[in-house]
Protein backbone atom coordinates (compact mmCIF):
# COMPACT_ATOMS: atom_id res chain seq x y z
CA UNK A 1 0.00 0.00 0.00
CA UNK A 2 1.15 3.52 -0.84
CA UNK A 3 0.06 6.06 1.77
CA UNK A 4 0.49 8.88 -0.73
CA UNK A 5 -2.81 7.87 -2.37
CA UNK A 6 -4.64 9.35 0.63
CA UNK A 7 -5.29 12.99 1.44
CA UNK A 8 -7.48 12.60 4.52
CA UNK A 9 -6.57 10.56 7.62
CA UNK A 10 -9.36 9.87 10.11
CA UNK A 11 -8.50 8.51 13.55
CA UNK A 12 -10.93 6.55 15.73
CA UNK A 13 -9.34 7.08 19.15
CA UNK A 14 -7.09 10.00 18.16
CA UNK A 15 -6.25 10.92 21.76
CA UNK A 16 -4.38 7.72 22.57
CA UNK A 17 -0.66 8.18 23.13
CA UNK A 18 0.32 6.00 20.15
CA UNK A 19 -2.47 7.27 17.90
CA UNK A 20 -1.64 10.92 18.61
CA UNK A 21 2.00 10.37 17.54
CA UNK A 22 0.78 9.02 14.20
CA UNK A 23 -1.67 11.91 13.85
CA UNK A 24 1.17 14.37 14.44
CA UNK A 25 3.25 12.64 11.76
CA UNK A 26 0.47 12.95 9.19
CA UNK A 27 -0.12 16.60 10.14
CA UNK A 28 3.58 17.34 9.71
CA UNK A 29 3.48 15.71 6.26
CA UNK A 30 0.61 17.90 5.11
CA UNK A 31 -2.33 15.47 5.33
CA UNK A 32 -5.76 16.60 6.52
CA UNK A 33 -6.29 14.97 9.92
CA UNK A 34 -9.49 14.54 11.91
CA UNK A 35 -10.68 12.15 14.57
CA UNK A 36 -12.93 11.04 17.39
CA UNK A 37 -12.07 10.43 21.01
CA UNK A 38 -14.14 9.83 24.10
CA UNK A 39 -12.95 12.76 26.20
CA UNK A 40 -10.88 15.92 25.75
CA UNK A 41 -7.34 15.75 27.14
CA UNK A 42 -4.20 17.90 26.94
CA UNK A 43 -3.13 15.64 24.03
CA UNK A 44 -6.30 16.29 22.03
CA UNK A 45 -6.06 20.00 22.81
CA UNK A 46 -2.49 20.06 21.46
CA UNK A 47 -3.51 18.14 18.34
CA UNK A 48 -6.30 20.64 17.76
CA UNK A 49 -3.80 23.48 18.01
CA UNK A 50 -1.63 21.68 15.45
CA UNK A 51 -4.50 21.48 12.95
CA UNK A 52 -6.49 18.31 13.67
CA UNK A 53 -10.30 18.47 13.69
CA UNK A 54 -11.45 16.52 16.76
CA UNK A 55 -14.87 15.78 18.25
CA UNK A 56 -15.96 13.85 21.34
CA UNK A 57 -19.40 12.46 20.46
CA UNK A 58 -19.94 9.18 18.61
CA UNK A 59 -21.82 10.81 15.75
CA UNK A 60 -21.26 10.07 12.04
CA UNK A 61 -22.44 13.59 11.16
CA UNK A 62 -19.39 15.00 13.00
CA UNK A 63 -16.95 13.26 10.63
CA UNK A 64 -15.91 16.09 8.28
CA UNK A 65 -17.94 15.98 5.05
CA UNK A 66 -14.86 16.01 2.81
CA UNK A 67 -13.67 12.84 4.56
CA UNK A 68 -17.04 11.09 4.16
CA UNK A 69 -17.45 12.17 0.55
CA UNK A 70 -13.96 11.16 -0.62
CA UNK A 71 -13.80 7.52 0.33
CA UNK A 72 -10.92 6.68 -2.05
CA UNK A 73 -8.77 9.43 -0.54
CA UNK A 74 -9.60 8.75 3.13
CA UNK A 75 -7.68 6.33 5.33
CA UNK A 76 -9.23 5.37 8.67
CA UNK A 77 -6.82 4.48 11.50
CA UNK A 78 -8.35 2.40 14.27
CA UNK A 79 -7.24 1.63 17.81
CA UNK A 80 -8.39 -1.70 19.33
CA UNK A 81 -9.83 0.31 22.25
CA UNK A 82 -12.77 1.44 20.05
CA UNK A 83 -15.49 -1.23 20.42
CA UNK A 84 -17.19 -2.97 17.49
CA UNK A 85 -20.52 -1.40 18.50
CA UNK A 86 -19.18 2.14 18.03
CA UNK A 87 -21.52 3.93 15.60
CA UNK A 88 -18.80 5.70 13.61
CA UNK A 89 -16.79 2.50 13.31
CA UNK A 90 -19.84 0.61 12.07
CA UNK A 91 -20.58 3.34 9.50
CA UNK A 92 -17.00 3.40 8.17
CA UNK A 93 -16.90 -0.41 7.94
CA UNK A 94 -20.31 -0.59 6.27
CA UNK A 95 -19.42 2.08 3.69
CA UNK A 96 -16.21 0.27 2.73
CA UNK A 97 -13.61 2.81 3.84
CA UNK A 98 -10.02 1.59 4.01
CA UNK A 99 -9.47 0.85 7.71
CA UNK A 100 -6.13 -0.04 9.22
CA UNK A 101 -5.00 -0.61 12.80
CA UNK A 102 -2.48 1.82 14.21
CA UNK A 103 0.14 -0.93 14.22
CA UNK A 104 -0.37 -1.64 10.52
CA UNK A 105 0.15 2.02 9.63
CA UNK A 106 3.27 2.14 11.81
CA UNK A 107 4.58 -0.92 9.98
CA UNK A 108 4.11 0.83 6.63
CA UNK A 109 5.76 4.05 7.81
CA UNK A 110 8.84 2.25 9.10
CA UNK A 111 9.35 -0.47 6.48
CA UNK A 112 12.07 1.41 4.58
CA UNK A 113 13.85 2.82 7.65
CA UNK A 114 16.68 1.47 9.77
CA UNK A 115 14.35 0.47 12.57
CA UNK A 116 15.13 0.24 16.28
CA UNK A 117 12.10 -1.33 17.98
CA UNK A 118 11.75 -1.54 21.76
CA UNK A 119 9.41 -4.22 23.10
CA UNK A 120 8.56 -5.53 26.56
CA UNK A 121 5.64 -5.80 28.93
CA UNK A 122 7.22 -2.95 30.86
CA UNK A 123 10.13 -0.58 30.33
CA UNK A 124 9.56 -0.02 26.63
CA UNK A 125 8.35 3.60 26.81
CA UNK A 126 11.28 4.78 28.91
CA UNK A 127 13.83 2.78 26.93
CA UNK A 128 12.56 3.91 23.52
CA UNK A 129 12.53 7.54 24.70
CA UNK A 130 16.12 7.09 25.90
CA UNK A 131 17.20 5.73 22.51
CA UNK A 132 15.49 8.61 20.69
CA UNK A 133 16.99 11.18 23.07
CA UNK A 134 20.53 9.81 22.79
CA UNK A 135 20.36 9.81 18.98
CA UNK A 136 18.82 13.29 18.84
CA UNK A 137 21.30 14.65 21.39
CA UNK A 138 24.18 13.24 19.33
CA UNK A 139 22.89 15.05 16.23
CA UNK A 140 21.76 11.91 14.40
CA UNK A 141 18.77 12.54 12.11
CA UNK A 142 16.07 10.36 13.66
CA UNK A 143 12.34 9.83 13.67
CA UNK A 144 10.64 8.32 16.71
CA UNK A 145 7.13 7.19 17.63
CA UNK A 146 6.93 6.98 21.43
CA UNK A 147 4.35 5.74 23.92
CA UNK A 148 4.81 8.67 26.27
CA UNK A 149 5.66 12.37 26.26
CA UNK A 150 9.43 12.75 26.38
CA UNK A 151 10.28 15.70 28.60
CA UNK A 152 13.46 16.27 26.59
CA UNK A 153 11.67 16.32 23.22
CA UNK A 154 8.41 17.79 24.54
CA UNK A 155 6.46 15.32 22.42
CA UNK A 156 5.72 11.68 21.64
CA UNK A 157 6.92 12.24 18.06
CA UNK A 158 10.39 13.09 16.80
CA UNK A 159 10.86 14.06 13.17
CA UNK A 160 14.24 13.84 11.42
CA UNK A 161 16.02 17.12 10.81
CA UNK A 162 16.78 16.05 7.27
CA UNK A 163 15.05 13.72 4.83
CA UNK A 164 17.05 10.62 3.99
CA UNK A 165 16.30 7.51 1.97
CA UNK A 166 17.00 5.25 4.94
CA UNK A 167 16.87 7.31 8.09
CA UNK A 168 16.98 5.94 11.60
CA UNK A 169 13.61 5.32 13.21
CA UNK A 170 12.81 4.42 16.83
CA UNK A 171 9.46 2.91 17.77
CA UNK A 172 7.83 1.53 20.87
CA UNK A 173 6.74 -1.98 19.86
CA UNK A 174 3.51 -2.84 21.66
CA UNK A 175 2.70 -6.47 22.45
CA UNK A 176 -0.97 -5.69 23.15
CA UNK A 177 -3.17 -7.30 20.45
CA UNK A 178 0.10 -8.62 18.93
CA UNK A 179 0.57 -5.17 17.40
CA UNK A 180 4.37 -5.45 17.20
CA UNK A 181 4.12 -8.24 14.62
CA UNK A 182 3.70 -5.57 11.92
CA UNK A 183 7.31 -4.48 12.54
CA UNK A 184 10.54 -5.83 11.01
CA UNK A 185 13.34 -4.19 12.98
CA UNK A 186 17.05 -4.05 12.27
CA UNK A 187 17.70 -3.82 16.02
CA UNK A 188 15.25 -4.91 18.71
CA UNK A 189 15.35 -4.46 22.47
CA UNK A 190 13.23 -6.74 24.66
CA UNK A 191 13.04 -5.33 28.19
CA UNK A 192 10.72 -7.93 29.76
CA UNK A 193 8.29 -10.74 28.99
CA UNK A 194 6.39 -10.91 32.27
CA UNK A 195 2.77 -12.08 31.96
CA UNK A 196 0.37 -9.30 30.99
CA UNK A 197 -2.60 -8.78 28.67
CA UNK A 198 -3.89 -12.23 29.57
CA UNK A 199 -7.28 -11.08 28.29
CA UNK A 200 -5.64 -11.31 24.84
CA UNK A 201 -3.16 -14.14 25.32
CA UNK A 202 -4.89 -16.36 27.84
CA UNK A 203 -1.62 -17.66 29.30
CA UNK A 204 2.02 -16.68 29.58
CA UNK A 205 3.15 -19.24 27.01
CA UNK A 206 1.10 -17.54 24.28
CA UNK A 207 2.60 -14.18 25.24
CA UNK A 208 6.13 -15.58 25.05
CA UNK A 209 5.33 -17.13 21.67
CA UNK A 210 4.35 -13.70 20.34
CA UNK A 211 7.73 -12.36 21.47
CA UNK A 212 9.38 -15.27 19.66
CA UNK A 213 7.55 -14.27 16.50
CA UNK A 214 8.57 -10.63 17.00
CA UNK A 215 12.29 -11.33 17.38
CA UNK A 216 12.03 -13.79 14.49
CA UNK A 217 11.23 -10.77 12.33
CA UNK A 218 14.54 -9.02 13.09
CA UNK A 219 16.24 -8.56 9.74
CA UNK A 220 19.30 -10.70 8.86
CA UNK A 221 22.56 -9.38 10.37
CA UNK A 222 20.55 -7.40 12.91
CA UNK A 223 20.74 -7.28 16.71
CA UNK A 224 18.63 -8.41 19.67
CA UNK A 225 19.32 -6.81 23.07
CA UNK A 226 17.69 -9.10 25.61
CA UNK A 227 17.14 -8.26 29.27
CA UNK A 228 18.34 -10.99 31.64
CA UNK A 229 14.88 -11.18 33.29
CA UNK A 230 13.08 -11.87 29.99
CA UNK A 231 12.31 -15.39 28.79
CA UNK A 232 15.65 -16.44 27.32
CA UNK A 233 14.09 -18.98 24.95
CA UNK A 234 12.90 -16.21 22.65
CA UNK A 235 16.52 -15.77 21.49
CA UNK A 236 16.25 -19.19 19.83
CA UNK A 237 13.79 -17.72 17.32
CA UNK A 238 16.11 -15.14 15.74
CA UNK A 239 17.65 -15.53 12.29
CA UNK A 240 21.06 -17.28 12.49
CA UNK A 241 22.85 -14.06 11.47
CA UNK A 242 21.27 -11.95 14.25
CA UNK A 243 23.61 -11.07 17.13
CA UNK A 244 22.09 -11.56 20.59
CA UNK A 245 23.43 -9.36 23.42
CA UNK A 246 22.11 -10.00 26.92
CA UNK A 247 22.08 -7.18 29.45
CA UNK A 248 21.56 -6.64 33.17
CA UNK A 249 23.06 -5.05 36.25
CA UNK A 250 25.52 -7.89 36.73
CA UNK A 251 26.95 -10.95 35.05
CA UNK A 252 26.03 -10.15 31.43
CA UNK A 253 27.99 -9.09 28.37
CA UNK A 254 26.26 -5.70 28.56
CA UNK A 255 26.40 -4.61 32.20
CA UNK A 256 27.26 -1.92 34.72
CA UNK A 257 29.74 -1.60 37.56
CA UNK A 258 29.72 0.47 40.73
CA UNK A 259 26.02 1.41 40.47
CA UNK A 260 24.91 3.57 43.38
CA UNK A 261 22.67 6.47 44.35
CA UNK A 262 24.42 9.76 45.03
CA UNK A 263 23.05 13.31 45.10
CA UNK A 264 19.68 12.08 43.85
CA UNK A 265 21.15 10.48 40.71
CA UNK A 266 21.97 6.94 39.64
CA UNK A 267 25.74 6.74 39.14
CA UNK A 268 27.37 3.87 37.28
CA UNK A 269 30.02 2.80 34.81
CA UNK A 270 29.18 0.48 31.93
CA UNK A 271 30.69 -1.83 29.34
CA UNK A 272 29.12 -3.47 26.34
CA UNK A 273 29.77 -4.58 22.77
CA UNK A 274 32.54 -2.27 21.52
CA UNK A 275 31.91 0.56 23.98
CA UNK A 276 32.63 1.57 27.56
CA UNK A 277 31.26 4.37 29.71
CA UNK A 278 33.20 5.95 32.56
CA UNK A 279 31.19 7.00 35.61
CA UNK A 280 27.94 8.46 34.33
CA UNK A 281 25.09 10.16 36.20
CA UNK A 282 21.48 9.35 35.25
CA UNK A 283 19.11 11.91 36.77
CA UNK A 284 16.04 9.65 36.45
CA UNK A 285 15.97 7.43 39.58
CA UNK A 286 15.56 3.68 39.70
CA UNK A 287 17.79 0.64 39.24
CA UNK A 288 15.40 -0.50 36.51
CA UNK A 289 16.14 2.76 34.68
CA UNK A 290 19.86 1.98 34.80
CA UNK A 291 19.05 -1.25 32.94
CA UNK A 292 16.89 0.69 30.49
CA UNK A 293 19.59 3.25 29.72
CA UNK A 294 22.17 0.47 29.43
CA UNK A 295 20.17 -1.07 26.57
CA UNK A 296 19.63 2.35 24.98
CA UNK A 297 23.35 3.12 25.15
CA UNK A 298 24.24 -0.18 23.48
CA UNK A 299 21.67 0.41 20.74
CA UNK A 300 23.03 3.81 19.78
CA UNK A 301 26.62 2.56 20.06
CA UNK A 302 25.78 -0.12 17.49
CA UNK A 303 24.67 2.55 15.01
CA UNK A 304 27.85 4.54 15.48
CA UNK A 305 27.37 7.04 18.32
CA UNK A 306 30.68 7.38 20.22
CA UNK A 307 30.90 6.76 23.97
CA UNK A 308 31.57 10.38 24.91
CA UNK A 309 28.37 11.50 23.19
CA UNK A 310 26.42 8.67 24.83
CA UNK A 311 27.65 9.73 28.27
CA UNK A 312 26.77 13.38 27.61
CA UNK A 313 23.31 12.40 26.36
CA UNK A 314 22.58 10.22 29.39
CA UNK A 315 23.57 13.00 31.78
CA UNK A 316 21.13 15.40 30.08
CA UNK A 317 18.22 12.95 29.89
CA UNK A 318 15.28 14.13 32.00
CA UNK A 319 12.73 11.36 31.43
CA UNK A 320 9.17 10.78 30.30
CA UNK A 321 6.02 12.31 31.71
CA UNK A 322 4.53 10.02 34.36
CA UNK A 323 7.63 7.81 34.59
CA UNK A 324 9.16 8.44 38.05
CA UNK A 325 8.18 12.07 37.56
CA UNK A 326 9.17 14.38 40.39
CA UNK A 327 6.14 16.66 40.63
CA UNK A 328 6.78 18.49 43.91
CA UNK A 329 9.80 18.62 46.22
CA UNK A 330 10.39 20.53 49.44
CA UNK A 331 12.47 19.81 52.53
CA UNK A 332 9.48 18.07 54.15
CA UNK A 333 7.48 16.63 51.26
CA UNK A 334 8.15 14.82 47.99
CA UNK A 335 5.43 14.03 45.46
CA UNK A 336 6.11 11.54 42.65
CA UNK A 337 3.87 10.31 39.83
CA UNK A 338 4.34 7.07 37.92
CA UNK A 339 2.47 5.13 35.21
CA UNK A 340 3.19 1.71 36.77
CA UNK A 341 0.22 -0.64 36.40
CA UNK A 342 1.75 -4.15 36.59
CA UNK A 343 2.98 -5.69 39.88
CA UNK A 344 6.60 -5.88 38.70
CA UNK A 345 6.54 -2.25 37.60
CA UNK A 346 5.09 -1.16 40.93
CA UNK A 347 7.67 -3.19 42.85
CA UNK A 348 10.55 -1.73 40.82
CA UNK A 349 9.22 1.80 41.28
CA UNK A 350 8.55 1.53 45.02
CA UNK A 351 11.86 -0.20 45.79
CA UNK A 352 13.65 2.60 43.95
CA UNK A 353 11.66 5.19 45.91
CA UNK A 354 12.72 3.46 49.14
CA UNK A 355 16.37 3.49 48.04
CA UNK A 356 16.18 7.17 47.06
CA UNK A 357 14.40 8.27 50.25
CA UNK A 358 15.53 5.83 52.98
CA UNK A 359 13.69 6.02 56.27
CA UNK A 360 10.90 8.24 54.90
CA UNK A 361 7.20 7.42 55.29
CA UNK A 362 5.71 6.49 51.92
CA UNK A 363 2.06 6.86 50.92
CA UNK A 364 0.85 5.40 47.61
CA UNK A 365 -2.42 6.31 45.90
CA UNK A 366 -3.03 3.49 43.41
CA UNK A 367 -5.65 3.21 40.69
CA UNK A 368 -5.88 -0.36 39.31
CA UNK A 369 -6.08 -0.53 35.50
CA UNK A 370 -8.42 -3.10 33.87
CA UNK A 371 -10.66 -5.64 35.56
CA UNK A 372 -8.83 -8.57 33.97
CA UNK A 373 -5.39 -7.38 35.07
CA UNK A 374 -6.63 -6.81 38.62
CA UNK A 375 -8.17 -10.28 38.71
CA UNK A 376 -5.12 -12.01 37.19
CA UNK A 377 -2.50 -10.42 39.47
CA UNK A 378 -4.24 -9.87 42.82
CA UNK A 379 -1.45 -11.46 44.85
CA UNK A 380 1.24 -9.64 42.91
CA UNK A 381 -0.42 -6.26 43.46
CA UNK A 382 -0.81 -6.98 47.17
CA UNK A 383 2.87 -7.89 47.53
CA UNK A 384 4.21 -4.93 45.55
CA UNK A 385 1.98 -2.37 47.27
CA UNK A 386 3.02 -3.71 50.68
CA UNK A 387 6.35 -1.92 50.16
CA UNK A 388 4.51 1.32 51.04
CA UNK A 389 3.64 2.37 54.59
CA UNK A 390 0.20 3.62 53.62
CA UNK A 391 -1.97 2.67 50.60
CA UNK A 392 -5.00 4.56 49.30
CA UNK A 393 -6.77 2.35 46.79
CA UNK A 394 -9.09 3.79 44.13
CA UNK A 395 -11.75 2.14 41.97
CA UNK A 396 -10.61 0.08 38.98
CA UNK A 397 -10.19 2.10 35.78
CA UNK A 398 -12.02 0.07 33.10
CA UNK A 399 -10.35 1.48 29.95
CA UNK A 400 -11.59 -0.76 27.12
CA UNK A 401 -13.29 -3.33 29.37
CA UNK A 402 -16.77 -3.93 30.70
CA UNK A 403 -17.04 -4.76 34.43
CA UNK A 404 -16.42 -8.34 35.52
CA UNK A 405 -18.82 -9.71 38.16
CA UNK A 406 -17.18 -9.70 41.57
CA UNK A 407 -13.97 -7.98 40.43
CA UNK A 408 -13.60 -4.70 42.32
CA UNK A 409 -10.89 -2.83 44.20
CA UNK A 410 -12.34 -4.30 47.41
CA UNK A 411 -10.88 -7.70 46.39
CA UNK A 412 -7.39 -6.23 46.37
CA UNK A 413 -8.05 -4.08 49.44
CA UNK A 414 -8.84 -7.16 51.53
CA UNK A 415 -5.49 -8.72 50.53
CA UNK A 416 -3.38 -5.69 51.42
CA UNK A 417 -1.39 -6.27 54.61
CA UNK A 418 -1.10 -3.73 57.39
CA UNK A 419 -3.57 -1.39 59.05
CA UNK A 420 -2.72 1.75 57.07
CA UNK A 421 -4.91 1.36 54.03
CA UNK A 422 -7.98 3.11 52.68
CA UNK A 423 -10.52 2.40 49.95
CA UNK A 424 -11.92 5.57 48.40
CA UNK A 425 -13.15 7.11 45.18
CA UNK A 426 -11.01 9.27 42.94
CA UNK A 427 -13.40 12.16 43.59
CA UNK A 428 -12.65 12.07 47.34
CA UNK A 429 -8.83 12.06 47.11
CA UNK A 430 -8.24 15.80 47.28
CA UNK A 431 -10.59 16.38 50.18
CA UNK A 432 -9.15 13.48 52.19
CA UNK A 433 -5.57 14.42 51.35
CA UNK A 434 -6.22 17.94 52.59
CA UNK A 435 -7.14 16.45 55.98
CA UNK A 436 -4.20 14.03 56.18
CA UNK A 437 -0.68 15.03 55.16
CA UNK A 438 1.01 12.48 57.42
CA UNK A 439 3.70 11.30 54.97
CA UNK A 440 7.14 12.30 53.72
CA UNK A 441 6.80 10.85 50.21
CA UNK A 442 3.57 10.64 48.22
CA UNK A 443 3.23 8.69 44.97
CA UNK A 444 0.27 8.51 42.60
CA UNK A 445 0.49 5.28 40.60
CA UNK A 446 -1.55 3.87 37.72
CA UNK A 447 -2.26 3.93 33.98
CA UNK A 448 -5.86 5.17 34.01
CA UNK A 449 -7.04 8.72 34.57
CA UNK A 450 -5.33 9.19 37.93
CA UNK A 451 -3.03 11.63 36.14
CA UNK A 452 -5.88 14.18 36.12
CA UNK A 453 -5.35 14.50 39.88
CA UNK A 454 -1.68 15.39 39.56
CA UNK A 455 -1.93 19.17 39.04
CA UNK A 456 -4.57 19.45 41.77
CA UNK A 457 -2.49 17.45 44.25
CA UNK A 458 0.54 19.56 43.38
CA UNK A 459 -1.49 22.72 43.97
CA UNK A 460 -2.72 21.40 47.33
CA UNK A 461 0.82 20.56 48.44
CA UNK A 462 2.11 23.94 47.34
CA UNK A 463 -0.42 25.48 49.70
CA UNK A 464 -0.03 23.02 52.57
CA UNK A 465 3.11 20.99 51.94
CA UNK A 466 5.36 23.37 53.82
CA UNK A 467 3.84 22.14 57.09
CA UNK A 468 6.50 20.54 59.27
CA UNK A 469 5.36 17.28 60.93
Amino acid sequence: MNLSQYRHIYFLGIGGIGMSALARWFLAKGFAVAGYDRTPTPLTQKLGEEGAEIHFEDDVALIPARFRENKAETLVVLTPAVPAAHAERQYLEREGFTIMKRSQVLGLLTQDQYLIAVAGTHGKTTTSSMVAHLLHHAGVSTSAFLGGISTDLGSNLLLPHQEEDRALCVVEADEYDRSFLTLHPDLAIVTSTDPDHLDIYGQKEALVESFRQFVGQIKPNGFLLLNHTADQTIAEAVHPTVTVIRYGLEGEELTVTDVRIADGAMRFSARGRNFQLPETALQVPGFHNVENVLAAAQAVALVGVPAQKIKAGIEEYTGVKRRFEKVFITENKVYLDDYAHHPREIEAFLRSVRALYPGKTLRVIFQPHLFTRTRDFLDGFSQSLSIADDVWLLDIYPARELPLPGVTSALLFDLLPGPRKRLLSKEDVLQELGKDLDFNVLATVGAGDIDTLVPEIKNLLEKKGHVVE
